[in-house]
């Protein structure tokens, strides 16, 4: 181990930091490689977690919720705004939570803060939506005000926090529907919403997951070419085919990848 102390450290009487050794540029890469073994590992056990997700039994939602929108009263069904999944996230805030009212939870803050935009999931048919117990006045406020105003965000009126396991801390519950029908699919709470926050770690606890060729998924799940359905976020338009130049660019890229080791992942 290497000793590193910075002048400042010294003079306040701070911990000395015992650092890794320092090597040559072969070395790294060396140390890198044999690290990135490890990684890919973990990449396909998360691949395969995910394949096991969206195996897990439905369970049917035969409770009818009301929740307080922007615009008025809504049900389970329409948080849903025409698309096939649902991600709810239950945020903390309201009174008794520490920051009200200028602030929801720090957790469930620094959470809001990596959302990534929701347009992407959208193209995925999957809506995410915030669900809190503040009044909708204090939510638009707390939007505006935190810079949240692409998360659909509603206000609990009755016992759906209880009914899915987030009423004494947080989590993201995954939902589908076929046609008014409602099945809850998954939940993701405690440590695991550390991660959520990109299209990936959402659409990884849906129960169509990524809807991409390269998934293990069962039989007859909607499935396309990786990458191709990927568009900027001003441009999306629903039903419409892949641009034919970025879909020449990833094949390009892909066979590329192919090349190199024999892989895309």
């Amino acid at each position: 181990m290497t000793t590193i102390t910075s002048p400042e450290a010294r003079k306040e009487g701070q911990h000395v930091m015992n650092t890794p050794p320092i090597v040559s540029p072969r070395e790294w890469e060396a140390a890198r490689e044999q690290l990135l073994v490890k990684e890919k590992a973990q990449t396909r056990a998360r691949d395969a977690l995910a394949a096991e997700r969206r195996r897990m039994p439905w369970m049917a939602v035969e409770k009818s919720y009301v929740f307080d929108g922007p615009n008025g009263k809504m049900s389970l069904l329409d948080l849903f705004a025409g698309r096939r999944q649902l991600i709810v996230y239950r945020a903390f805030f309201e009174p008794g939570v520490h920051g009200w009212p200028e602030h929801a939870c720090i957790g469930c803050s620094l959470g809001a803060d990596q959302v990534s935009n929701p347009v992407h999931l959208n193209a995925r048919d999957t809506t995410l939506v915030y669900a809190s117990r503040a009044p909708q006045t204090d939510i638009a406020r707390l939007k505006a005000r935190m810079g949240w105003d692409r998360i659909p965000w509603v206000t609990i009126t009755d016992s759906f926090d209880a009914d899915f396991g987030v009423d004494e801390w947080h989590g993201h519950n995954a939902f589908i529907r076929d046609g008014d029908r409602i099945f809850r699919t998954y939940l993701i709470n405690t440590r695991g919403d550390e991660a959520m926050g990109t299209v990936w770690s959402y659409l990884d606890m849906t129960a169509l997951g990524r809807q991409e060729e390269w998934e293990d998924s069962p039989k007859g799940y909607p499935q396309e070419r990786p990458y191709k359905w990927w568009n900027w976020n001003d441009s999306y338009v629903p039903g419409a085919a892949p641009d034919p130049k970025w879909v020449a660019v990833s094949d390009a890229g892909e066979e590329a990848f192919r090349n190199k080791d024999g892989a895309t992942t």
